[in-house]
Protein backbone atom coordinates (compact mmCIF):
# COMPACT_ATOMS: atom_id res chain seq x y z
CA UNK A 1 0.00 0.00 0.00
CA UNK A 2 1.56 3.28 -1.11
CA UNK A 3 0.85 6.59 0.61
CA UNK A 4 0.32 9.93 -1.09
CA UNK A 5 1.79 13.15 0.21
CA UNK A 6 -0.28 16.20 -0.69
CA UNK A 7 0.72 19.80 -0.32
CA UNK A 8 -1.98 22.46 -0.05
CA UNK A 9 -1.65 26.22 -0.06
CA UNK A 10 -4.15 28.08 2.09
CA UNK A 11 -4.53 31.72 3.02
CA UNK A 12 -5.69 32.77 6.46
CA UNK A 13 -6.33 36.26 7.81
CA UNK A 14 -5.69 36.78 11.50
CA UNK A 15 -5.48 39.85 13.70
CA UNK A 16 -3.49 40.15 16.90
CA UNK A 17 -3.43 43.03 19.33
CA UNK A 18 -0.03 44.61 19.99
CA UNK A 19 1.15 45.07 23.60
CA UNK A 20 0.42 48.81 23.23
CA UNK A 21 -3.17 48.13 22.11
CA UNK A 22 -3.71 45.71 25.00
CA UNK A 23 -2.37 48.36 27.39
CA UNK A 24 -4.80 50.92 25.95
CA UNK A 25 -7.76 48.53 26.27
CA UNK A 26 -6.90 47.93 29.93
CA UNK A 27 -6.53 51.65 30.64
CA UNK A 28 -9.91 52.38 29.05
CA UNK A 29 -11.55 50.19 31.68
CA UNK A 30 -9.96 52.13 34.54
CA UNK A 31 -12.25 54.84 36.00
CA UNK A 32 -10.82 58.25 36.89
CA UNK A 33 -11.02 57.40 40.61
CA UNK A 34 -8.48 54.57 40.09
CA UNK A 35 -6.36 56.13 37.32
CA UNK A 36 -4.06 57.98 39.72
CA UNK A 37 -3.20 54.70 41.47
CA UNK A 38 -2.58 52.97 38.13
CA UNK A 39 -0.18 55.75 37.07
CA UNK A 40 1.63 55.55 40.43
CA UNK A 41 2.12 51.81 39.92
CA UNK A 42 3.65 52.44 36.48
CA UNK A 43 5.91 55.19 37.89
CA UNK A 44 7.18 52.76 40.53
CA UNK A 45 7.66 49.93 38.03
CA UNK A 46 9.42 51.97 35.32
CA UNK A 47 12.23 54.36 36.38
CA UNK A 48 12.31 55.84 32.86
CA UNK A 49 8.85 57.33 33.44
CA UNK A 50 8.71 60.57 35.39
CA UNK A 51 6.19 63.12 36.60
CA UNK A 52 6.18 66.71 35.39
CA UNK A 53 6.00 68.62 32.15
CA UNK A 54 8.61 68.24 29.43
CA UNK A 55 11.33 70.83 29.97
CA UNK A 56 13.02 70.74 26.57
CA UNK A 57 11.63 72.63 23.58
CA UNK A 58 10.03 70.21 21.15
CA UNK A 59 11.22 72.04 18.04
CA UNK A 60 14.82 72.12 19.26
CA UNK A 61 14.76 68.40 20.01
CA UNK A 62 13.16 67.62 16.64
CA UNK A 63 10.20 65.80 18.25
CA UNK A 64 7.53 64.14 16.18
CA UNK A 65 9.00 64.04 12.67
CA UNK A 66 6.95 61.97 10.23
CA UNK A 67 9.91 59.70 9.40
CA UNK A 68 10.51 58.87 13.07
CA UNK A 69 6.80 58.19 13.69
CA UNK A 70 6.71 55.78 10.75
CA UNK A 71 9.78 54.00 12.12
CA UNK A 72 8.07 53.68 15.51
CA UNK A 73 4.94 52.17 13.98
CA UNK A 74 6.86 49.43 12.09
CA UNK A 75 6.58 46.16 14.00
CA UNK A 76 9.81 44.49 14.99
CA UNK A 77 9.99 40.95 13.61
CA UNK A 78 12.10 38.06 14.79
CA UNK A 79 14.36 38.56 11.72
CA UNK A 80 15.25 42.04 12.93
CA UNK A 81 16.69 40.73 16.20
CA UNK A 82 20.10 39.13 16.02
CA UNK A 83 21.08 36.35 18.43
CA UNK A 84 23.21 37.59 21.34
CA UNK A 85 26.29 35.69 20.23
CA UNK A 86 26.20 36.91 16.60
CA UNK A 87 25.22 40.56 17.21
CA UNK A 88 27.53 43.08 15.57
CA UNK A 89 30.08 44.40 18.01
CA UNK A 90 29.98 47.88 16.53
CA UNK A 91 26.79 49.68 17.56
CA UNK A 92 25.94 53.15 16.33
CA UNK A 93 24.01 54.62 19.24
CA UNK A 94 23.14 57.73 17.26
CA UNK A 95 20.32 55.68 15.68
CA UNK A 96 19.00 54.91 19.13
CA UNK A 97 19.28 58.57 20.11
CA UNK A 98 17.09 59.60 17.17
CA UNK A 99 14.52 56.87 17.60
CA UNK A 100 14.17 56.78 21.37
CA UNK A 101 14.86 60.33 22.49
CA UNK A 102 13.63 62.51 19.67
CA UNK A 103 9.93 61.80 19.76
CA UNK A 104 6.88 63.59 21.09
CA UNK A 105 6.79 62.21 24.63
CA UNK A 106 5.54 65.33 26.33
CA UNK A 107 2.58 65.39 28.68
CA UNK A 108 -0.56 63.65 27.44
CA UNK A 109 -2.64 66.63 28.58
CA UNK A 110 -3.47 68.06 25.21
CA UNK A 111 -3.68 71.81 24.61
CA UNK A 112 -7.43 72.02 24.39
CA UNK A 113 -10.21 73.37 26.53
CA UNK A 114 -11.94 69.98 26.61
CA UNK A 115 -10.07 69.08 29.81
CA UNK A 116 -10.83 70.22 33.33
CA UNK A 117 -8.58 73.01 34.61
CA UNK A 118 -9.11 72.08 38.24
CA UNK A 119 -5.54 71.43 39.41
CA UNK A 120 -5.93 72.35 43.08
CA UNK A 121 -7.34 69.08 44.42
CA UNK A 122 -5.53 66.21 42.75
CA UNK A 123 -5.92 63.75 45.61
CA UNK A 124 -8.66 62.86 48.05
CA UNK A 125 -7.52 63.13 51.69
CA UNK A 126 -7.92 59.85 53.57
CA UNK A 127 -8.82 60.24 57.24
CA UNK A 128 -6.64 58.26 59.66
CA UNK A 129 -8.87 56.16 61.91
CA UNK A 130 -9.28 52.66 63.27
CA UNK A 131 -10.81 50.00 61.09
CA UNK A 132 -14.08 48.32 62.04
CA UNK A 133 -12.27 45.11 63.03
CA UNK A 134 -9.82 47.07 65.21
CA UNK A 135 -12.83 48.69 66.89
CA UNK A 136 -14.20 45.22 67.73
CA UNK A 137 -10.80 43.97 68.95
CA UNK A 138 -10.50 46.99 71.26
CA UNK A 139 -13.59 45.71 73.10
CA UNK A 140 -11.85 42.42 73.95
CA UNK A 141 -10.10 44.18 76.82
CA UNK A 142 -13.48 44.90 78.42
CA UNK A 143 -14.41 41.23 78.88
CA UNK A 144 -12.85 38.43 80.92
CA UNK A 145 -11.41 35.82 78.56
CA UNK A 146 -8.52 33.40 78.83
CA UNK A 147 -5.60 34.00 76.45
CA UNK A 148 -6.64 30.95 74.42
CA UNK A 149 -10.22 32.27 74.18
CA UNK A 150 -8.93 35.69 73.05
CA UNK A 151 -7.19 34.01 70.10
CA UNK A 152 -10.50 32.37 69.18
CA UNK A 153 -12.31 35.73 69.57
CA UNK A 154 -9.78 37.47 67.28
CA UNK A 155 -10.31 34.78 64.63
CA UNK A 156 -14.10 35.25 64.88
CA UNK A 157 -13.75 39.04 64.62
CA UNK A 158 -11.49 38.68 61.58
CA UNK A 159 -14.13 36.49 59.94
CA UNK A 160 -16.94 39.07 60.33
CA UNK A 161 -17.81 40.69 57.00
CA UNK A 162 -18.41 44.36 56.14
CA UNK A 163 -22.12 44.07 56.99
CA UNK A 164 -21.33 42.75 60.46
CA UNK A 165 -22.25 39.10 59.85
CA UNK A 166 -20.26 35.96 60.59
CA UNK A 167 -20.63 33.90 57.41
CA UNK A 168 -18.25 31.05 58.40
CA UNK A 169 -19.38 27.91 60.21
CA UNK A 170 -17.79 27.08 63.62
CA UNK A 171 -16.01 24.04 62.13
CA UNK A 172 -14.41 26.27 59.48
CA UNK A 173 -13.13 28.64 62.21
CA UNK A 174 -11.73 25.62 64.08
CA UNK A 175 -9.83 24.62 60.92
CA UNK A 176 -8.67 28.21 60.29
CA UNK A 177 -7.14 28.41 63.77
CA UNK A 178 -5.48 25.00 63.44
CA UNK A 179 -3.90 25.66 60.04
CA UNK A 180 -3.01 29.37 60.25
CA UNK A 181 -2.14 29.79 63.95
CA UNK A 182 -1.60 26.24 65.20
CA UNK A 183 -4.33 26.80 67.82
CA UNK A 184 -6.48 23.82 68.82
CA UNK A 185 -10.11 24.51 69.71
CA UNK A 186 -13.58 22.98 69.39
CA UNK A 187 -16.89 23.99 67.83
CA UNK A 188 -18.36 24.28 71.33
CA UNK A 189 -15.67 26.76 72.38
CA UNK A 190 -16.16 28.79 69.18
CA UNK A 191 -19.91 28.98 69.92
CA UNK A 192 -19.21 30.03 73.53
CA UNK A 193 -16.77 32.81 72.51
CA UNK A 194 -19.11 33.93 69.72
CA UNK A 195 -21.81 34.62 72.33
CA UNK A 196 -19.33 36.98 74.02
CA UNK A 197 -18.49 38.76 70.72
CA UNK A 198 -22.22 39.16 70.02
CA UNK A 199 -22.44 41.33 73.15
CA UNK A 200 -20.07 43.87 71.57
CA UNK A 201 -21.09 47.13 69.97
CA UNK A 202 -22.71 47.70 67.55
CA UNK A 203 -25.71 45.63 68.59
CA UNK A 204 -26.35 42.67 66.29
CA UNK A 205 -22.70 42.10 65.41
CA UNK A 206 -21.51 38.55 64.75
CA UNK A 207 -24.95 37.18 63.80
CA UNK A 208 -25.07 34.28 61.33
CA UNK A 209 -28.21 35.52 59.52
CA UNK A 210 -30.79 38.33 59.55
CA UNK A 211 -33.10 36.54 62.00
CA UNK A 212 -30.32 36.14 64.60
CA UNK A 213 -29.17 39.74 63.98
CA UNK A 214 -32.65 41.13 64.74
CA UNK A 215 -33.09 38.86 67.76
CA UNK A 216 -29.79 40.01 69.32
CA UNK A 217 -30.86 43.65 68.98
CA UNK A 218 -34.38 43.04 70.33
CA UNK A 219 -33.15 41.00 73.31
CA UNK A 220 -30.64 43.70 74.23
CA UNK A 221 -33.34 46.35 73.93
CA UNK A 222 -35.68 44.28 76.10
CA UNK A 223 -33.04 44.20 78.89
CA UNK A 224 -32.80 48.01 78.95
CA UNK A 225 -34.61 49.89 81.70
CA UNK A 226 -35.49 52.98 79.68
CA UNK A 227 -39.06 54.06 80.52
CA UNK A 228 -39.68 55.12 76.90
CA UNK A 229 -39.29 51.54 75.67
CA UNK A 230 -42.54 49.60 75.23
CA UNK A 231 -41.33 46.30 76.68
CA UNK A 232 -44.59 44.53 75.83
CA UNK A 233 -44.19 45.32 72.13
CA UNK A 234 -40.50 44.36 72.28
CA UNK A 235 -41.46 41.03 73.87
CA UNK A 236 -43.99 40.37 71.07
CA UNK A 237 -41.44 41.46 68.47
CA UNK A 238 -39.01 38.85 69.85
CA UNK A 239 -41.75 36.22 69.57
CA UNK A 240 -42.52 37.41 66.03
CA UNK A 241 -38.89 37.06 64.85
CA UNK A 242 -38.08 33.94 66.86
CA UNK A 243 -41.20 31.87 66.10
CA UNK A 244 -42.82 33.39 63.01
CA UNK A 245 -39.93 34.85 60.97
CA UNK A 246 -41.02 33.10 57.74
CA UNK A 247 -44.53 34.58 57.88
CA UNK A 248 -43.07 38.00 58.75
CA UNK A 249 -40.66 37.97 55.80
CA UNK A 250 -43.48 36.99 53.43
CA UNK A 251 -45.85 39.59 54.93
CA UNK A 252 -48.59 37.12 55.82
CA UNK A 253 -50.23 39.66 58.13
CA UNK A 254 -53.51 37.79 58.64
CA UNK A 255 -51.66 34.70 59.85
CA UNK A 256 -49.50 36.81 62.17
CA UNK A 257 -52.50 38.49 63.78
CA UNK A 258 -53.93 35.06 64.65
CA UNK A 259 -50.61 33.62 65.84
CA UNK A 260 -49.84 36.61 68.08
CA UNK A 261 -53.50 37.28 69.01
CA UNK A 262 -53.23 40.98 68.18
CA UNK A 263 -55.19 43.52 66.14
CA UNK A 264 -53.97 45.21 62.94
CA UNK A 265 -52.94 48.34 64.91
CA UNK A 266 -51.05 46.27 67.49
CA UNK A 267 -49.30 44.23 64.78
CA UNK A 268 -48.27 47.47 63.06
CA UNK A 269 -46.73 48.74 66.32
CA UNK A 270 -44.83 45.44 66.77
CA UNK A 271 -43.52 45.51 63.19
CA UNK A 272 -42.49 49.17 63.65
CA UNK A 273 -40.23 48.05 66.52
CA UNK A 274 -38.54 45.58 64.16
CA UNK A 275 -38.17 48.19 61.41
CA UNK A 276 -36.24 50.44 63.80
CA UNK A 277 -33.45 47.82 63.98
CA UNK A 278 -30.31 47.82 61.83
CA UNK A 279 -30.17 44.85 59.40
CA UNK A 280 -26.49 45.67 58.67
CA UNK A 281 -24.97 46.50 62.06
CA UNK A 282 -21.50 47.31 60.66
CA UNK A 283 -22.80 49.82 58.11
CA UNK A 284 -22.20 52.83 60.35
CA UNK A 285 -18.70 51.71 61.36
CA UNK A 286 -16.99 51.38 57.96
CA UNK A 287 -13.34 52.40 57.91
CA UNK A 288 -12.06 55.40 56.01
CA UNK A 289 -10.66 53.10 53.31
CA UNK A 290 -14.02 51.40 52.84
CA UNK A 291 -15.81 54.72 52.61
CA UNK A 292 -13.32 55.87 50.00
CA UNK A 293 -14.40 53.01 47.77
CA UNK A 294 -17.95 54.35 47.88
CA UNK A 295 -16.93 57.80 46.61
CA UNK A 296 -17.85 58.48 43.00
CA UNK A 297 -15.33 60.55 41.08
CA UNK A 298 -16.98 61.59 37.79
CA UNK A 299 -14.95 60.89 34.65
CA UNK A 300 -16.82 63.59 32.69
CA UNK A 301 -18.48 66.89 33.56
CA UNK A 302 -21.37 68.40 31.61
CA UNK A 303 -22.37 72.00 32.33
CA UNK A 304 -25.13 74.12 30.85
CA UNK A 305 -23.75 77.53 29.86
CA UNK A 306 -26.04 80.04 28.18
CA UNK A 307 -28.40 77.27 27.12
CA UNK A 308 -25.63 75.16 25.54
CA UNK A 309 -24.00 71.97 26.85
CA UNK A 310 -20.28 72.01 27.60
CA UNK A 311 -18.35 68.76 28.06
CA UNK A 312 -15.05 68.48 29.91
CA UNK A 313 -12.95 65.45 30.79
CA UNK A 314 -12.01 65.19 34.45
CA UNK A 315 -8.21 64.83 34.58
CA UNK A 316 -7.57 66.06 38.13
CA UNK A 317 -6.24 62.69 39.31
CA UNK A 318 -3.78 62.26 36.43
CA UNK A 319 -0.33 63.93 36.75
CA UNK A 320 1.76 65.13 33.79
CA UNK A 321 4.08 62.42 32.51
CA UNK A 322 7.40 62.55 30.63
CA UNK A 323 10.52 60.52 29.89
CA UNK A 324 13.07 60.72 32.71
CA UNK A 325 15.85 63.24 31.94
CA UNK A 326 18.25 60.95 33.83
CA UNK A 327 17.52 58.07 31.46
CA UNK A 328 17.95 60.34 28.44
CA UNK A 329 21.36 61.42 29.73
CA UNK A 330 22.33 57.80 30.37
CA UNK A 331 21.53 56.87 26.78
CA UNK A 332 23.41 59.93 25.49
CA UNK A 333 26.48 58.98 27.51
CA UNK A 334 26.64 55.59 25.78
CA UNK A 335 26.31 57.18 22.34
CA UNK A 336 28.79 59.99 22.84
CA UNK A 337 31.61 58.54 20.75
CA UNK A 338 29.57 57.15 17.85
CA UNK A 339 30.56 53.72 16.47
CA UNK A 340 33.04 51.66 18.42
CA UNK A 341 33.41 48.17 19.79
CA UNK A 342 31.33 47.65 22.91
CA UNK A 343 31.40 44.81 25.37
CA UNK A 344 28.44 42.68 26.31
CA UNK A 345 27.68 44.64 29.52
CA UNK A 346 27.47 47.92 27.64
CA UNK A 347 25.15 46.41 25.02
CA UNK A 348 22.92 44.99 27.76
CA UNK A 349 22.81 48.37 29.50
CA UNK A 350 21.83 50.10 26.25
CA UNK A 351 19.08 47.56 25.57
CA UNK A 352 17.77 47.86 29.15
CA UNK A 353 17.57 51.67 28.89
CA UNK A 354 16.01 51.41 25.43
CA UNK A 355 13.32 48.99 26.68
CA UNK A 356 12.47 51.17 29.68
CA UNK A 357 12.19 54.32 27.54
CA UNK A 358 10.09 52.35 25.06
CA UNK A 359 7.70 51.21 27.81
CA UNK A 360 7.45 54.76 29.18
CA UNK A 361 6.63 56.18 25.74
CA UNK A 362 3.98 53.50 25.15
CA UNK A 363 2.37 54.24 28.52
CA UNK A 364 2.29 58.01 27.93
CA UNK A 365 0.83 57.43 24.47
CA UNK A 366 -1.75 54.98 25.86
CA UNK A 367 -2.85 57.56 28.47
CA UNK A 368 -3.14 60.19 25.73
CA UNK A 369 -5.20 57.85 23.53
CA UNK A 370 -7.35 56.92 26.54
CA UNK A 371 -8.26 60.56 27.10
CA UNK A 372 -9.00 61.12 23.40
CA UNK A 373 -11.12 57.95 23.10
CA UNK A 374 -13.08 58.72 26.26
CA UNK A 375 -13.81 62.28 25.19
CA UNK A 376 -14.85 61.20 21.68
CA UNK A 377 -17.23 58.55 23.08
CA UNK A 378 -18.78 60.81 25.71
CA UNK A 379 -19.24 63.65 23.20
CA UNK A 380 -21.18 61.29 20.91
CA UNK A 381 -23.38 60.17 23.83
CA UNK A 382 -23.98 63.80 24.75
CA UNK A 383 -25.11 64.64 21.21
CA UNK A 384 -27.29 61.51 21.04
CA UNK A 385 -28.99 62.26 24.38
CA UNK A 386 -28.85 66.07 24.10
CA UNK A 387 -32.45 66.64 25.27
CA UNK A 388 -31.89 64.62 28.44
CA UNK A 389 -28.65 66.40 29.41
CA UNK A 390 -30.38 69.74 28.79
CA UNK A 391 -33.53 68.98 30.83
CA UNK A 392 -32.74 66.02 33.12
CA UNK A 393 -36.07 64.45 32.12
CA UNK A 394 -35.54 60.68 31.99
CA UNK A 395 -38.48 60.32 29.63
CA UNK A 396 -36.43 62.18 27.01
CA UNK A 397 -33.78 59.48 26.86
CA UNK A 398 -33.63 58.01 23.37
CA UNK A 399 -33.15 54.28 22.73
CA UNK A 400 -29.38 53.83 22.40
CA UNK A 401 -27.22 50.73 22.11
CA UNK A 402 -23.43 50.34 21.95
CA UNK A 403 -23.59 49.87 18.18
CA UNK A 404 -25.13 53.35 17.73
CA UNK A 405 -22.19 55.08 19.43
CA UNK A 406 -19.67 52.78 17.74
CA UNK A 407 -20.99 53.79 14.31
CA UNK A 408 -20.89 57.53 15.16
CA UNK A 409 -17.36 57.44 16.61
CA UNK A 410 -15.89 54.86 14.25
CA UNK A 411 -14.69 52.90 17.28
CA UNK A 412 -15.15 49.20 17.90
CA UNK A 413 -18.19 48.15 19.98
CA UNK A 414 -15.88 46.55 22.58
CA UNK A 415 -14.00 49.87 22.93
CA UNK A 416 -17.27 51.78 23.51
CA UNK A 417 -18.26 49.14 26.06
CA UNK A 418 -14.97 49.60 27.95
CA UNK A 419 -15.52 53.36 28.10
CA UNK A 420 -19.16 52.99 29.23
CA UNK A 421 -18.48 50.47 32.01
CA UNK A 422 -17.67 51.84 35.47
CA UNK A 423 -17.58 55.46 34.22
CA UNK A 424 -19.67 58.34 35.57
CA UNK A 425 -20.73 61.73 34.24
CA UNK A 426 -21.54 64.71 36.45
CA UNK A 427 -24.51 66.66 35.11
CA UNK A 428 -26.65 69.55 36.32
CA UNK A 429 -29.12 66.90 37.53
CA UNK A 430 -26.76 64.63 39.47
CA UNK A 431 -23.97 62.16 38.75
CA UNK A 432 -25.05 59.37 36.42
CA UNK A 433 -23.53 56.04 35.40
CA UNK A 434 -22.71 55.95 31.68
CA UNK A 435 -24.05 52.44 31.10
CA UNK A 436 -27.47 53.58 32.36
CA UNK A 437 -27.92 55.69 29.21
CA UNK A 438 -27.91 52.57 27.03
CA UNK A 439 -31.25 50.86 26.49
CA UNK A 440 -33.25 48.92 23.93
CA UNK A 441 -36.13 50.48 22.02
CA UNK A 442 -39.85 49.82 22.44
CA UNK A 443 -42.68 50.76 20.10
CA UNK A 444 -45.77 52.53 21.47
CA UNK A 445 -49.31 52.10 20.15
CA UNK A 446 -48.77 55.20 18.02
CA UNK A 447 -45.70 53.60 16.38
CA UNK A 448 -43.20 55.86 18.18
CA UNK A 449 -39.84 54.39 19.23
CA UNK A 450 -39.19 54.96 22.94
CA UNK A 451 -36.48 53.86 25.34
CA UNK A 452 -37.13 51.02 27.78
CA UNK A 453 -35.77 53.45 30.40
CA UNK A 454 -38.86 55.60 29.80
CA UNK A 455 -41.11 52.60 30.43
CA UNK A 456 -39.21 51.76 33.64
CA UNK A 457 -39.61 55.35 34.81
CA UNK A 458 -43.40 55.19 34.32
CA UNK A 459 -43.51 51.75 35.98
CA UNK A 460 -41.71 53.19 39.02
CA UNK A 461 -44.17 56.10 39.17
CA UNK A 462 -47.14 53.70 39.05
CA UNK A 463 -45.75 51.63 41.94
CA UNK A 464 -44.93 54.73 44.00
CA UNK A 465 -48.52 55.98 43.58
CA UNK A 466 -50.22 52.65 44.34
CA UNK A 467 -52.34 52.05 47.46
CA UNK A 468 -49.89 50.31 49.83
CA UNK A 469 -52.62 48.21 51.45
CA UNK A 470 -53.56 46.88 48.00
CA UNK A 471 -50.44 47.06 45.81
CA UNK A 472 -50.77 46.52 42.05
CA UNK A 473 -50.03 43.06 40.69
CA UNK A 474 -47.90 42.64 37.55
CA UNK A 475 -51.12 42.04 35.58
CA UNK A 476 -52.62 45.33 36.78
CA UNK A 477 -49.34 47.16 36.11
CA UNK A 478 -49.43 45.76 32.57
CA UNK A 479 -52.98 47.10 32.10
CA UNK A 480 -51.97 50.53 33.45
CA UNK A 481 -49.01 50.69 31.05
CA UNK A 482 -51.22 49.70 28.15
CA UNK A 483 -53.64 52.47 29.06
CA UNK A 484 -50.65 54.84 28.84
CA UNK A 485 -49.87 53.54 25.33
CA UNK A 486 -47.11 51.02 26.15
CA UNK A 487 -48.20 47.63 24.87
CA UNK A 488 -46.00 45.16 26.76
CA UNK A 489 -46.56 41.66 28.15
CA UNK A 490 -46.95 40.81 31.84
CA UNK A 491 -43.67 38.87 31.87
CA UNK A 492 -41.90 41.97 30.51
CA UNK A 493 -43.40 44.02 33.35
CA UNK A 494 -42.06 41.43 35.81
CA UNK A 495 -38.62 41.58 34.17
CA UNK A 496 -38.46 45.40 34.37
CA UNK A 497 -39.71 45.33 37.98
CA UNK A 498 -36.96 42.87 38.95
CA UNK A 499 -34.33 45.00 37.16
CA UNK A 500 -35.51 47.95 39.26
CA UNK A 501 -35.16 45.80 42.43
CA UNK A 502 -38.87 46.22 43.22
CA UNK A 503 -40.44 43.22 45.03
CA UNK A 504 -43.69 41.54 43.99
CA UNK A 505 -47.04 43.05 45.10
CA UNK A 506 -47.39 40.76 48.14
CA UNK A 507 -44.05 41.96 49.57
CA UNK A 508 -44.92 45.62 48.93
CA UNK A 509 -48.05 45.34 51.07
CA UNK A 510 -48.23 47.49 54.20
CA UNK A 511 -50.64 47.48 57.15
Amino acid sequence: MSGKIQQNLSQRLSQKLSPQQIQLMKLLQVPTAALDQRIKEELEANPALDEGQEEANEEEMGFGSEKEKEKEKEPETDDDIEPEDTREEEVDLSDYMEEYLEDDTASYKLSTNHYSSDEDDKTIPIPVENTFHEYLESQLGLVKLEEHEKQVAKQIIGSIDDDGYLRREPIAIVDDLAFSQNVTTTEEEVEKVLKVVQRFEPSGIGARDLRECLLIQLQRKHRETDKDIDHENIHLAIKLIDKHFDEFSKKHYEKLKKQLSVSSEELKAIIDEVLKLNPKPASGYSSGANRLQQYIVPDFLIDIKEGELELTLNTRNAPDLRISEHYKEMLKSYGGSGKRKRDKKEREAVMFIKQKIDAAKWFIDAIRQRQQTMYKTMYSILQYQYDFFLTGDQKRLRPMILKDIAEITGLDISTVSRVANSKYVQTEFGTKRLKDFFSESLQTDSGEEVSTLEVKKILTELIEAEHKKKPLSDEKLKDALRDAGYNIARRTVAKYREQLNIPVARLRKEL
